[in-house]
């Protein structure tokens, strides 16, 4: 069976661990066609960026007259899509027109699998992806599955419909499992937990170097959004410096909170004390979490699940200070191989970074047991054959 497998706007800067998926699915001999909403709108820095991109078959914008005659052709197939958009609850009507303008999309998805014999589609997101493979499938039978990667208000509504037809809806946490069962009552054997995991074989622990006292280099690697937290690690940074702690603080990645962050860090005279990196590729991340003594995710809100950048610091041997959000705490026991603490919390965050700055024991200790929890959990390789598995069963 050819295994359509689609992620928006793919292969974007975030996008590592859908390739590490993909690569194990190939490996276990499944036929991957990959498939995007559209191309995205910057450059990913990875060195799988340019043959991914080149390989992706793009779906907006569609061949919009052969889609229109598809479904001229096939007034069946047209009134299934359009019953299928008047029984939705939660749309308003401009949501009902985006949908109606959806339909183009889904009949030329339909043409494509047929013509590149995709006997199954799986799809990396429950926004509009979920409404164009329910869609699809309802019009066409279409087999399709999904990822779930956050909290279902991150995805809009409506998602009894979007998930009524799909073989299956893989779920990263158990939290976000028992969000879907809540929600739309579906029986738990079509809500498998699959997570996107980590090469723990590439990421590796660095070479080993004595902890030194009252010296903590922290990092987080995230892009720089509102919702990853990195103006509370900053303040943190800022009273730990003041109680005596010779810290200093990466961070890797870009985005629209730059310029707010820079200001911040100005503000209190941490210039000294912050690297801002920007984005980098997998190679340049693994170099800096190797000089890291400890990773930061101070993430607040909606929309962090599993967190993979997290998986990556743990599978280096990093102790890792995260916020309780979403399947962190499914993640990370406190005190064993790592601290949570709360959204938001920046007397919190500073406490944590002051107790691994004064204890290189406890860091040594926490840091085996995150290693040791990566390999045993957090394996790409377990989680994509878990995913191919469920697609050979449910296809």
């Amino acid at each position: 069976m050819r295994i359509g497998y689609l992620v928006p706007e793919f292969p974007g800067q975030t996008h590592i661990f859908f390739w590490r998926e993909i690569c194990v699915l190939r490996k276990l001999g499944a036929d991957v066609f990959l498939l995007s909403t559209r191309r995205p709108q910057m450059a990913s820095r990875h060195a799988f960026g340019p043959e991914a991109q080149t390989e992706t078959h793009y779906i907006f914008p569609p061949n919009f007259l052969m889609a229109l005659l598809y479904l001229m052709r096939r007034p069946g197939l047209t009134l299934r899509m359009l019953l299928y958009i008047a029984r939705l609850q939660d749309a308003g009507w401009i949501s009902r027109l985006r949908l109606i303008g959806l339909m183009i999309c889904a009949a030329d998805l339909l043409i494509l699998a047929k013509q590149e014999n995709l006997g199954h589609i799986h799809g990396h997101s429950c926004a509009n992806v979920a409404h164009l493979l329910a869609m699809a499938d309802q019009a066409g039978d279409l087999p399709y599955s999904l990822t779930l990667h956050g909290d279902l208000p991150v995805y809009g509504g409506d998602h009894k419909f979007k998930f009524a037809r799909a073989r299956f809806i893989a779920c990263v946490t158990f939290a976000l499992q028992t969000q879907v069962w809540e929600a739309c009552g579906m029986d738990k054997k079509r809500l498998p937990v699959i997570r996107m995991g980590v090469d723990v074989d590439a990421f590796r622990p660095g070479p080993v170097r004595a902890g030194q006292p009252n010296i903590l280099r922290m990092i987080t690697v995230a892009r720089l959004a509102e919702c990853k937290g990195h103006i509370y690690a900053i303040r943190a940074l800022r009273q730990v410096l003041d109680q005596g702690l010779n810290a200093t603080y990466t961070i890797v990645g870009d985005g629209e909170e730059r310029p707010i962050l820079e200001k911040e860090i100005v503000a209190l005279k941490l210039e000294g004390h912050v690297r801002m990196v920007g984005t980098a590729g997998e190679h340049e991340v693994l170099e800096l979490l190797h000089e890291a003594d400890c990773f930061i995710l101070p993430s607040v809100g909606f929309g962090e699940a599993a967190p993979v950048s997290v998986m990556e610091a743990m599978a280096c041997q990093l102790p890792v200070i995260a916020s309780i959000i979403g399947g962190t705490p499914e993640m990370i026991e406190p005190d064993v191989n790592g601290i949570l603490v709360a959204q938001r919390d920046v007397p919190g965050l500073a406490l944590a970074m002051l107790r691994l700055g004064a204890d290189c024991d406890l860091r040594v200790v926490l840091a085996k047991a995150a290693r040791q929890t990566a390999v045993t959990q957090f394996s790409a390789e377990h989680f994509a054959t878990e995913l191919h598995k469920a697609i050979l069963a449910k296809g």
